[in-house]
């Protein structure tokens, strides 16, 4: 399961998902009562832990996987009896199975993200993906689902997209394959959104769009789609995914490897003046 399958991430979910929906939320919750107690508002607090308001909130109303320096960074501020409650709060999170606790925990670090990377081979990345593409990506999907399901996870979709206009301040960048827009997905009115919309984000300051070639014998993605993360502390986190599985990883040596292919995939892709020529003549040919 993923809070948002679908940029990261394009799975499903499965049934740890109740379980660890409300264990977050009861996270939350002791989290909401020990501010309180210590006579904090939420931006109070976030600007004290070093964290957005938004993110705190998002973490006390349980819609988001609390990180992992949580405790340590409120120890100052809630005192060490507190942070002895939220460290073994949070170990039961960590103990629990599910595919969920990697994207709450991938959300969370995005939404902090100083720096943030993607590489897409099978569909357009989540963050820029227009409501046409995810509702034909949702309607596909296996097993079907109930039309109230859909609407939750398109508007939540929608609400993580606006990171990019939110968060001026982080440099995004973006690798899409070319066949994943050759594709066609959800038809040629749909594809037109993903191209005008591809268009319209590459020209913001913080954002950057190379496709890369269908014809391009020079490629080291051949491993599969990746995403990439810089913490405020300038730390690297790196994010894959796979059929209904999905993996964070933290090991310095891991994300160097992953650092090392993005890298180079930038520099094999089509430069952004190139992508924009690109791109326009694929609209044209709809």
């Amino acid at each position: 399961m993923r809070a948002d399958p679908g940029g990261g991430g394009n799975g499903g979910t499965n049934g740890t998902e109740a379980e660890l929906s409300d264990s977050l939320k009861t996270f939350g919750v002791v989290l909401k009562a020990l501010r309180e107690e210590s006579g904090l508002t939420q931006e109070e607090f976030a600007l004290q832990v070093r964290y957005s308001a938004a993110y705190v909130a998002k973490i006390e109303q349980g819609k988001r996987f609390p990180p992992a320096d949580l405790p340590a960074r409120a120890e100052e501020v809630l005192g060490p009896v507190a942070v002895k409650v939220l460290t073994a709060a949070a170990k039961s999170l960590t103990r629990r199975a599910g595919l969920a606790s990697w994207f709450r925990q991938w959300a969370g670090i995005e939404e902090e993200a100083i720096s943030l990377y993607a590489y897409e081979c099978r569909a357009v990345p989540g963050l820029l993906q227009p409501e046409g593409y995810i509702r034909a990506v949702f309607d596909r999907r296996l097993p079907p689902v109930s039309e109230e399901q859909i609407e939750r996870e398109v508007a939540a979709r929608l609400d993580r997209q606006q990171l990019i206009s939110t968060r001026q301040n982080t440099a995004f960048s973006f690798v899409i394959e070319q066949s994943v827009l050759v594709r066609r997905m959800g038809g040629c009115d749909v594809t037109r959104q993903v191209i005008d919309h591809l268009l319209e984000v590459g020209t913001r300051r913080n954002a950057e769009i190379q496709v890369m070639p269908s014809l391009q014998e020079d490629h080291c993605g051949i491993d599969g789609q990746m995403y990439l993360a810089e913490t405020p502390s300038h730390q690297w986190v790196g994010y894959t995914e796979g059929q209904r599985s999905s993996t964070l990883i933290s090991a310095p040596k891991d994300v160097s490897v992953l650092l090392q292919r993005y890298g180079k995939l930038r520099s094999q892709a089509l430069d952004c003046r190139a992508t924009v020529k690109l791109l326009e003549q694929m609209r044209g040919a709809l």
